[in-house]
């Protein structure tokens, strides 16, 4: 009966860093993206502050879900929308026909 907490308890934490692993990747990814269209001229200076301002408050939120030691189910859901959400900024702000400087 141990063993099978045990297993049991080792599986769902490893689900938990997974999925934590996955939204800091996402996060990385994102952030070479607007770097990346910085660099091109696809971004101009407002978007690019505009979208590093996004993922402070993307990276604050998944700060405070970490706060008490457990990420819940609810709070990964809401974290994985706003990148979601932020991502499609990111290719519209990069696909606008904005002057760039």
């Amino acid at each position: 009966m141990k063993t099978k907490l045990i297993l049991i308890a080792i599986v769902f934490g490893a689900n938990i860093n997974a999925a934590d692993a996955q939204v800091k990747q996402r996060s990385h990814v994102q952030a070479h993206r607007i770097h990346q269209g910085v660099k091109s001229g696809e971004l101009t200076k407002a978007e690019r502050k505009n979208l590093i301002e996004d993922q402070k408050e993307i990276h604050q939120d998944v700060k405070l879900a970490k706060a008490d030691g457990k990420v819940t189910a609810g709070e990964r859901r809401i974290i994985r929308k706003e990148q979601k959400q932020e991502s499609r900024e990111i290719y519209r702000k990069k696909h606008n026909n904005r002057e760039r400087n």
